[in-house]
């Protein structure tokens, strides 16, 4: 046995997995209430807006995958909201900007968490709406106990909230001053918000269904989106670019939005069918990197060995090109998805893998009209500061700049359903926060490119091509593993890892989360400001010093991190009746409950 820093849970009644225990907690209570899945991971996902700030918030967005054990089949409900229509490359240039700001109000787009949440309830979950929000008002109007990431974030923020954006000032500011960790932090205007929602949708009377829509209704086309409307049409505030820009979103934009179910985009890998998100996501990166490793004796590779570190972070170097050329809202672009995952393809591109060098090239595969996408990421990807390239989610206006990040939430229930998501976006960092709500909107417009040939450019009512991407696994037609992570673009780097360390090397949940992560920023970030470092590879020091040696002399630019600084990864598994969960002890924040 490998080692692990907590057992990997077993269990046959119920098995959550967060970042953050008052959610796992919270999703535990429900399913002991008679919840099934699908309450369970709408209840963690609210706590999570409350005790996690400053990584998500109820004005952000969330990709969730869920299997229904009565339906037999897995779904998208797509939470990702689109662009306002006045949000355009002309508008964004007439600013005399070239990039889209990476905070502020200009950046915002529709907020899709709520109605996604709302959707997967109002048609799978169980219990009313006042019980699934309960867990989120408590903590909001009584008090949680302040984790050191988000007074560290808080602290960061504290000068500049005071004199540009007061507004935060008085939500997360405690006498002036960032909260101190452990002491208990209050959000009563949020509280007051989702409990006015509440007493709203309950009006309309017991039936769930009736109230989740109506709730969708309140937030999008009523006290909600007013309060939204107002604070947009009146302020200007300061931002990245350095100048106080208006936002352009309004209350059409909300009213005219709804979240929607999709199928996944899925591939058999290892007698197991891996299922993500579609291109308006970074999912389908995941899913190339499986389609490139098939062709590599995995299992011969240790998973500390130089070897197994070296492919994987090239096969991800070639995948994560391809996102960047191909990716974009396949609303708007008709994007290469089977090509991209075929074995001819793929055969193609994994030639371009070099057993004894590392690569140091953007190599996105050659399909027809991709030249010209090349030269303009080249030319424009790295206009910024080197040094903070593709760590996570940029979210301050100001240095020094703190980096936020994102959540994650996996649950599976006695009786089979399973559901994976990855909240984000609204951080309390990243925009000012609206004072008759007590959040603020989602600052996802950065990742839009300022060209219309780029299928992730600008566009009225397209979505940003999000990195958020929770995974669904499944064996034999039933569900078998629910994973995720925090991280940005990351996220699809850190899952694989677990994914194959798990089914190659058949560590459990907790010893492939526990294993010495890896990743590389060789690509262009998705965030602001859009760099790229060639040839990096960042390694958790854990690794055998002979094998961060040899990746050294393989040409990687070795970035050796702290021993526990990679990764928040959470996972829940189910097989032959017994149900498993793990979850990553780094920021020792997430946990896995379950009985």
């Amino acid at each position: 046995m490998n080692f692990t820093t907590r057992p990997e849970l077993v269990g046959t009644f119920g098995m959550v997995s967060t970042t953050h225990w008052l959610a796992s907690s919270s999703a535990m209570a429900v399913l002991e209430k008679g919840g099934n899945a699908f309450d369970a991971a709408g209840a963690a996902g609210f706590v999570l807006q409350i005790v996690e700030p400053h990584l998500n918030g109820p004005g952000g967005e969330v990709p969730i995958l869920l299997r229904s054990a009565q339906e037999g089949k897995v779904r998208v409900v797509c939470g990702q909201g689109v662009a306002p229509r006045g949000l355009s490359i002309a508008h964004i240039r007439g600013l005399g900007l070239d990039v889209v700001p990476g905070t502020g109000l200009l950046p915002a787009v529709v907020p899709g968490a709520f109605g996604a949440w709302m959707l997967m309830l109002r048609d799978y979950g169980s219990l009313p709406l006042g019980d699934i929000l309960s867990y989120a008002i408590g903590y909001a109007a009584s008090g949680f106990p302040a984790v050191p990431r988000m007074c560290a974030s808080i602290l960061s923020g504290r000068d500049f909230f005071l004199s540009e954006w007061p507004t935060s000032a008085e939500a997360w500011l405690v006498d002036g001053d960032a909260p101190r960790p452990g002491h208990l932090f209050r959000s009563p205007k949020i509280a007051a918000t989702f409990q006015r929602i509440v007493d709203e949708a309950q009006a309309c009377g017991p039936d769930v269904a009736a109230q989740m829509t109506r709730a969708t209704e309140v937030f999008y086309k009523g006290f909600v989106a007013e309060a939204v409307h107002r604070f947009f049409q009146q302020e200007a505030v300061l931002d990245t670019s350095g100048r106080r820009n208006r936002g352009v979103m309004d209350a059409d934009d909300l009213a005219s939005w709804q979240a929607t179910y999709e199928e996944p985009v899925s591939y058999r890998y290892a007698g197991h069918e891996v299922h993500k998100t579609g291109p308006w996501g970074q999912g389908p990166v995941f899913l190339q990197q499986l389609a490139l490793l098939k062709g590599f004796d995995l299992e011969a590779m240790p998973p500390t060995s130089p070897d197994f570190v070296h492919v994987v972070t090239e096969c991800a170097k070639l995948a994560f090109a391809d996102r960047e050329i191909f990716y974009g809202d396949p609303d708007f672009n008709e994007v290469p998805i089977e090509t991209l995952l075929s074995d001819a393809y793929n055969d193609a591109r994994r030639k371009h893998v070099d057993m004894a060098s590392a690569s140091h090239e953007l190599q996105p595969g050659r399909i027809e009209g991709m030249e010209s996408r090349l030269e303009f990421l080249l030319a424009n990807a790295g206009k910024g500061d080197v040094s903070t390239f593709g760590t996570g989610e940029p979210t301050f206006a100001v240095l020094p700049e703190m980096r936020g990040d994102t959540v994650h939430v996996d649950v599976v229930d006695r009786w089979g359903n399973m559901v994976s998501a990855t909240p984000s976006g609204g951080w309390l960092q990243a925009s000012p926060t609206i004072p008759d709500l007590g959040f603020c909107m989602t600052t996802r417009g950065q990742m839009f490119w300022l060209d219309e040939a780029m299928p992730s450019g600008l566009a009225p009512g397209r979505r940003p091509r999000t990195t958020l991407t929770p995974t669904l696994v499944t064996r034999d037609g039933e569900a078998a593993i629910a994973l995720g992570t925090p991280g940005g673009d990351q996220q699809d780097q850190w899952s694989v890892q677990l994914l194959l360390r798990h089914l190659h090397h058949r560590m459990n949940l907790q010893e492939a989360i526990d294993a010495p992560t890896f990743q590389t920023a060789h690509f262009p970030a998705s965030f602001y400001p859009r760099g790229m470092r060639p040839g990096h590879l960042a390694v958790e020091a854990r690794f055998p010093a002979e094998t961060i040696e040899a990746l050294r002399d393989r040409g990687h630019l070795m970035d050796v991190k702290g021993p526990w600084d990679l990764g928040r990864l959470c996972a829940v598994g189910l097989r032959d009746g017994r149900m498993f969960g793990a979850a990553s002890p780094r920021y020792m924040q997430g946990y896995a409950i379950g009985r």
